[in-house]
């Protein structure tokens, strides 16, 4: 007979379970990072720029999935559609050693996307069905501390493995990652769904569920924030080869970059758990994300100011941002999920769809005016941010009472 975990009792495997759902995503882009020149060089793709489109059409995939995963999730429970979800991931990983041009890349990225879509509904889902107040803010603040240790690793991981090994060695790695995932949720991932939580999977219903959460303006407005944010890290992220190993010629010392980048959102998000029983959490959110503006200001201002940026001086603007985001985004995503108890699931799945879609094709405008300086990166940090700023503040004044925590048992 398998033993279930209990997420009170066993706590920490919770918050690494859960983690690990979430990595799927982050290995997914984090590992491809210093991969892509090579992968658009052997396949044949048109233009620097078009290496970009390995992680836009993976999001593509990862935000229009999620729509489906919640209602399913709300229907059949948490762990089945977990099981789905990453089968469909590990399809995908397992075919990209066989193909032979950019466009078929681009095709297994999108499906890889489809299912790690389950991955974060799910993740989001259980947390929320099962605590309650500040204890979901803390738990959702450790989960994204624990699973941003995939972007500390996972860079220099597809470096090393790009180094000694074809390209195709990176998807190897994501295979076997989808594989221990699957294990663990199979053994060890409780029903978290409760009975009276439990919504058919009829067109009716589903569109109810999605009624619900579009016609809950704050939930929309603290999601929109975090997409926001979400899209100026994306299309950092999706110019960061052509930024440092074109404009800087940094080689091999590129995944330390965006392993620094990943740290501060780590440490962020620690600071967080700890910053939450002083503070309210959405005046933490608005705080993260108007410093956020200021900062892609001041960073446009010595960009068009000096043209090409020492790197110290880069390094020393651009960091700041990501703590802030890693501030903002965990709890603009907790603030849009306190009204959605009910339907936990297709609220997650909308607020995912939201949040990587949007922050998605939000990513690949920023990276489409990349221009050999990062003045463009800059200005979109900039606009995102006084916009984020701006959903915060609205969806803070439309949002309700967090209710007091409690420990919901399950099955």
């Amino acid at each position: 007979m398998r033993l279930k975990l209990n997420p009170n009792t066993n706590y920490v495997e919770f918050v690494l379970l859960a983690a690990t759902l979430m990595a799927l995503n982050a290995v997914a882009i984090d590992i491809m990072l210093p991969a892509l020149p090579e992968i658009a060089s052997s396949l044949g793709a048109i233009g620097d720029n078009q290496q970009q489109l390995v992680i836009t059409y993976y999001l593509i995939g990862f935000g229009l999935s999620q729509l489906f995963y919640g209602p399913l999730s709300d229907a059949i429970g948490r762990r089945n559609t977990a099981f789905i979800g990453i089968l469909i991931f590990f399809v995908p990983v397992a075919l990209a050693s066989f193909v032979t041009d950019f466009n078929s890349l681009l095709a297994l990225r999108l499906v890889q996307g489809l299912g790690a879509g389950a991955s974060r509904v799910i993740a989001f889902a259980v947390v929320r069905d099962v605590f309650e107040g500040k204890k979901l803010a803390k738990t959702m603040s450790l989960i994204v501390m624990v699973f941003m240790a995939m972007p500390i690793i996972a860079p220099s991981l597809g470096q090393l493995l790009i180094l000694f090994l074809p390209w195709q060695s990176v998807f190897a790695f994501m295979a076997i990652m989808a594989v221990v995932a699957l294990v663990w949720v199979f053994l060890r991932l409780p029903e978290t769904l409760s009975i009276e939580n439990t919504r058919a999977f009829r067109p009716k219903i589903i569109l109810e569920g999605f009624r619900i959460v579009f016609t809950t303006p704050s939930s929309l407005l603290f999601g929109w924030a975090q997409a926001l944010l979400l899209g100026a890290i994306i299309g950092f992220l999706g110019t960061s080869p052509q930024i440092y190993l074109e404009i800087y010629d940094l080689g091999a010392i590129y995944p330390l970059m965006i392993a620094l980048t990943a740290s501060n959102m780590a440490v962020a998000s620690f600071i967080n758990s700890r910053l939450v029983d002083k503070f309210s959490v959405e005046k933490v959110a608005l705080a993260a994300s108007a410093t956020f503006a200021l900062l892609g200001a001041v960073w446009l201002m010595f960009a068009l100011t000096m043209g090409v940026l020492p790197l110290w001086l880069l390094v020393l603007l651009h960091q700041p941002l990501n703590f802030c985001f890693g501030l903002a985004g965990v709890n603009q995503n907790t603030m849009a999920m306190v009204p959605m108890k009910r339907v936990a699931g297709t609220a997650a799945s909308v607020l995912g769809f939201i949040s990587s879609a949007g922050g998605a094709v939000i990513g690949a405008i920023i990276g489409s005016f990349y221009n050999d300086t990062v003045a463009p990166i800059a200005a979109g940090f900039m606009v995102v941010g006084i916009l984020s700023c701006m959903a915060s503040m609205w969806g803070a004044k439309l949002q309700p009472a967090m209710p007091q925590p409690t420990n919901v048992p399950v099955k």
